[in-house]
């Protein structure tokens, strides 16, 4: 089961979150029939999402992050809730590139750096707080720490990694790191961080030795007392159900409604984040015109 932990130093100075991401990335790759290069870039950003989502306080907040960089793979969406569940989808998952000169999978190739990445808060009340940055390499981690540093002015170290087998693309390993500087941090943790930093492995690199995650935060944070806020698990969970389709489907006209059906007499709606699809007869289509129509009249 994958697994979230939040942390902060004894000081309050910085914040530390890290989570293993591993099983929700394999589902997003079954569920969407992603190639390498799309598990990897839908990988990191459903890491990002959850590390993000699982920093709000309200109850039934969302994070909606979106990254649309003018590459192959086209847009790609991630959304988590405050537990650090997520859901995410991909434009176009057939897409596959060569490898780098380096071995390494070419995200940044695929998602493309002339775009932007958007971020949407939904605090369950009020008007969602939308802001967005352009993307600085869309490699995902890097393009996340710029917009705390523009959006939101907070200094961050962001680590993203999804390992995707090169023989069997099913055996995978995908985990996130997100630390921030706090008002009040000492220039002593900013350093001791810094270095810190500088000697950190790949975040795939630590969880391919077996490292937990709390032992992803203590060598992130070596020489920095810390403790430790929650765990809690994380997974791919959708939203989705018939009622929200239906909702849907009555926001159109009558007319609109009636016309739905096919050859056959039946209407179906997939879901773009799991897959999952609803019918709908000709008849049911009758009753939800039918309910439109008498509430129109009656407004």
């Amino acid at each position: 089961m994958d697994r979230l932990i939040r942390c902060i130093t004894k000081s309050g100075g910085l914040m530390a979150s890290a989570a293993d991401t591993t099983y929700l990335t394999a589902t997003a790759q079954q569920i969407h029939g992603l190639h390498a290069v799309g598990t990897a870039a839908l990988g990191r950003l459903l890491a990002a999402a959850s590390l993000m989502g699982a920093e709000m306080k309200e109850e039934g907040s969302t994070i909606q992050l979106k990254v649309d960089g003018g590459g192959p793979l086209g847009a790609v969406v991630a959304i988590a809730d405050n537990h650090g569940d997520c859901r995410g989808m991909v434009a176009h998952p057939e897409v596959e590139l060569p490898l780098k000169p380096n071995g390494k999978l070419d995200v940044g190739g695929a998602v493309g750096r002339d775009g932007l990445l958007g971020v949407m808060r939904d605090r369950g009340s009020g008007t969602p707080y939308t802001g967005q940055v352009r993307l600085v390499s869309g490699e995902i981690a890097e393009d996340i720490a710029s917009y705390f540093a523009i959006s939101e002015q907070i200094p961050t170290v962001c680590a993203l990694g999804v390992l995707v087998g090169k023989e069997d693309p099913s055996q995978l390993l995908s985990g996130g790191l997100l630390i921030q500087v706090m008002p009040g941090a000492s220039e002593e943790e900013v350093d001791r961080l810094a270095e810190n930093v500088k000697r950190l492995p790949q975040v795939t690199t630590m969880l391919a030795q077996g490292m937990t995650i709390e032992e992803m935060v203590a060598k992130a944070l070596e020489g920095l007392p810390f403790t430790q806020l929650a765990s809690m698990p994380i997974a791919y969970t959708c939203t989705c159900s018939r009622e929200r389709v239906e909702r849907a489907i009555s926001s159109l006209s009558p007319d609109e409604i009636r016309s739905l059906a096919d050859e056959n007499g039946y209407a179906e709606a997939r879901c773009q984040y799991c897959g999952r699809t609803y019918r709908f007869s000709k008849e049911e289509l009758e009753t939800l015109a039918v309910r439109v129509e008498t509430r129109r009249q009656k407004n």
